[in-house]
């Protein structure tokens, strides 16, 4: 292996991989609407996305923390399984953008740090590095709450629009929801840079951590605004193929519905944020325009490409875990460590 001041460099440079990855992997989360339901072209639907997720990258640090020492014993990290986790990660997100699933950027990573936990050392000790607890509370526990919340809220709310606007005419309505849904794709655009972007500082932080083992935890500057820059430019290349899934294949949407789901994700990856949870953005808008769409009637979800995503949502952990612990596993082995 490089030595360690050269493997952080390489660690730094993953993560801020990862991070440009994350941006056109999920610029559809926040984008996919406004560009579906032709409220914005899709050249500035991205310049606009971008911009607002490198502003809401640089809003806050709480779900960084949790990255960073919220789910594994900082004190017994070491560099390699962190360069384990990011390449695992990376692997996975390349690969679903590639199929055009809207997976969890977030949960990659969370699966592939705690895999390269699991398998560094003998006899699964690394097993017992990992804050289960945390994992279980603001992971496990919000991965199932918050896209039932999404559908939820998502169809209440499209329910009190529909009622509000019953004798409005379509033009009229599609043209003040027109603007309206410029505002709340800005919020989600805002709310993903927010929660998503924190999560390669929390990375690169614990790498840092772990080579200067003197020092607290925390967040440096250059990393908000590395990470903010990475995050921004990769939503100037957004994943169309993940568009085009959440924007058109799941459901035909209109206006009123790109508002309403796009305002009901905002707010709960907003809320989620400040708590430090580092919420699944993709699970959130996807759940919440199944429950927009369920107001028109049940069958205008497209239920196969739902079942679809799903499959990509639970398989997101178990496999970047096997993958990371894999590239892990390997690494020991070839170290002689095994």
């Amino acid at each position: 292996m490089p030595d360690g001041f050269l493997l952080l460099l390489i660690i730094i440079f993953l993560a801020l991989a990862f991070d440009y990855i994350n941006g056109f992997h999920d610029a559809a989360n926040a984008i996919a609407t406004v560009v579906s339901t032709k409220v914005l072209t899709p050249r500035t639907a991205v310049l606009y996305g971008a911009v607002l997720n490198f502003i809401g990258a640089l809003m806050g640090t709480e779900v960084a923390a949790t990255i960073g020492k919220g789910l594994v014993d900082i004190n017994l990290v070491s560099m390699e399984m962190v360069a384990c986790a990011l390449i695992g990660a990376i692997i996975w997100n390349l690969a679903t953008w590639w199929w055009g699933l809207p997976s969890s950027s977030s949960h990659a990573l969370i699966g592939s740090l705690l895999g390269a936990t699991c398998f560094s050392a003998n006899n699964w000790q690394g097993v017992s590095w990992v804050h289960w607890d945390k994992f279980i509370n603001k992971i496990v526990t919000p991965m199932f709450a918050s896209p039932a919340a999404g559908f939820a809220v998502g169809f209440l709310l499209m329910g009190l629009l529909t009622w509000v606007v019953f004798k409005f005419t379509v033009h009229r309505i599609n043209r003040v929801f027109g603007k309206l849904q410029i505002v709340s794709a800005g919020i989600m655009a805002l709310s993903h840079g927010h929660n998503d972007a924190q999560k390669s500082m929390g990375i690169i932080a614990l790498a840092l951590a772990t080579y200067y083992p003197s020092t607290e935890f925390h967040v440096p500057l250059w990393v908000i605004l590395a990470c903010a820059i990475a995050m921004g430019f990769g939503t100037l290349n957004g994943g169309w193929k993940i568009i085009r899934t959440l924007g058109s294949k799941m459901i035909k949407l209109q206006p009123i519905h790109g508002f309403a789901a796009e305002t009901t994700s905002a707010f709960i990856i907003m809320g989620a944020s400040k708590l430090g949870i580092p919420l699944s953005t993709t699970h959130v808008i996807s759940s919440s325009i199944m429950g927009v769409g369920a107001t028109k009637r049940l069958s205008a979800v497209k239920w196969g490409i739902v079942g679809t995503i799903v499959w990509a949502w639970v398989l997101t952990i178990p496999v970047t875990f096997l993958l990371s612990g894999g590239l892990m596993w390997v690494l020991r082995l070839v170290q002689g460590d095994l």
